[in-house]
């Protein structure tokens, strides 16, 4: 598929009104379900750490091109509950993006978000969710590039580039590129890390993590 026709299928103006049935029936389901509470201890919350693959760093011009996820729950990144697409490799109409992004929403299950950088990975899929769904995508993001400087301040006092962080942590990021589902899984072990610092900080919900994640953003984007 070329990157003009990428666009097209990805970012098409207007309503969505030709999603195919069983898009609109898999959106029903999503909407329909429960939002998990997110007042239990971290043990009990499924996390869903994201990455994205896109054409450039701006996501009201540049093209998603590919979503990666997996999941953190009891404490443990979960090999079987993983999630990743490229759109590039779709062929044929529309609909086949259209299915993916409704299939990642049902993966999520309105769990809360983990990801480095927000404003970028929440941006690209904040814009394919409204302009292919019709779906104002407002999840609850954990952002780990303001968190992790107020968590590990011995480590880091400010927003750094990932690699930091995983050198930092002693991880093995491997040769070369990484593609998006490496860069989920090593977000997935900096989160494990993350979670046990957390609770020894009373910091033990999501709900509390995700307020700690906001203020962490807010202070040190204003000070």
């Amino acid at each position: 598929m070329t990157m003009l026709g990428l666009k097209k299928f990805l970012f098409r103006g207007g309503a969505p009104s030709h999603l195919p049935d069983d898009v609109r029936a898999s959106l029903e389901g999503w909407r329909a379900s429960a939002t998990p509470p997110l007042d239990d201890l971290h043990f009990h919350t499924r996390y869903v750490v994201v990455d994205i693959v896109s054409s450039g760093l701006q996501p009201e011009s540049d093209q998603l091109l590919g979503i990666a996820a997996s999941s953190v729950w009891q404490g443990a990144i979960q090999p079987d509950d993983t999630f990743y697409i490229d759109f590039s490799t779709l062929d044929g109409e529309g609909a086949a993006v259209d299915r993916q992004l409704a299939a990642f929403l049902l993966f999520a299950a309105k769990a809360p978000l983990v990801t480095y950088h927000v404003p970028y990975v929440g941006g690209f899929l904040q814009r394919a969710f409204k302009e292919r769904l019709g779906v104002d995508f407002q999840p609850q993001w954990v952002d780990l590039a303001w968190l992790l400087p107020s968590m590990f301040e011995e480590k880091g006092h400010t927003v750094m580039p990932l690699d930091h962080w995983i050198d930092v942590f002693g991880l093995d990021s491997g040769s070369g590129r990484r593609d998006a589902m490496a860069n989920t899984l090593l977000l997935g072990r900096i989160f494990q890390m993350l979670l046990v610092r957390a609770v020894g900080k009373q910091i033990d919900t999501a709900t509390h993590l995700v307020d700690e994640s906001r203020a962490s953003s807010f202070l040190r984007r204003n000070h």
